[in-house]
């Protein structure tokens, strides 16, 4: 037995519909924005940003393709690009010789410092600046339901902190991403 679809209403409608405009815009905008101040892509600035934060500046690529939800396979294509242009390199695990590690450059985090100032601003400009604190803190809780409704507990936990990420983020530094 097949029940009736539970259309939206009309206000229900005007949520969805909001949120897909915005979701496209403000990622379109943002894309730019870093690409014109950075030439950076944003999978460049998301594996930049996932290793400025993790332990060493390295990471598992398993682990890295997790917290991303890519695929390994096209994690190592990206990966193959951005060694090719010194912001990463690969290294063998050292406790465990089965995996491979990707790790931070002196490049790639120089080029991560020099990008997020412009990245933090763009955000601001076309995303934070524009709501109100209240509105600010609701959207972060709807985000989060819906975050941990489609990830049903396999949201990945974000990678520990280097002892300079967590000092950076007390000081207000924190890298976008």
């Amino acid at each position: 037995m097949t029940s009736e679809p539970r259309w939206l209403t009309a206000s229900e409608q005007r949520t969805w519909q909001a949120y897909r405009r915005m979701q496209l815009l403000l990622g379109a905008q943002v894309s730019r924005d870093l690409a014109a101040d950075s030439r950076l892509s944003d999978a460049d600035y998301d594996v930049l940003s996932h290793l400025s934060y993790a332990d060493g500046n390295r990471c598992r690529i398993s682990g890295l393709a997790d917290r991303m939800l890519w695929s390994r396979s096209r994690l190592s294509h990206h990966l193959t690009r951005m060694q090719q242009r010194g912001l990463v390199v690969r290294e063998g695990c050292a406790s465990d010789a089965r995996c491979a590690e990707v790790v931070l450059t002196d490049e790639g985090l120089r080029t991560l410092e020099a990008a997020a100032p412009p990245h933090v601003e763009s955000v601001r400009r076309n995303f934070i600046d524009l709501l109100t604190p209240e509105q600010q803190a609701a959207f972060a809780e709807i985000g989060e339901v819906v975050v941990r409704h489609l990830s049903k507990g396999r949201e990945p936990t974000r990678a520990p902190k280097s002892r300079e990420a967590a000092q950076s983020a007390e000081q207000g530094s924190v890298r976008v991403g």
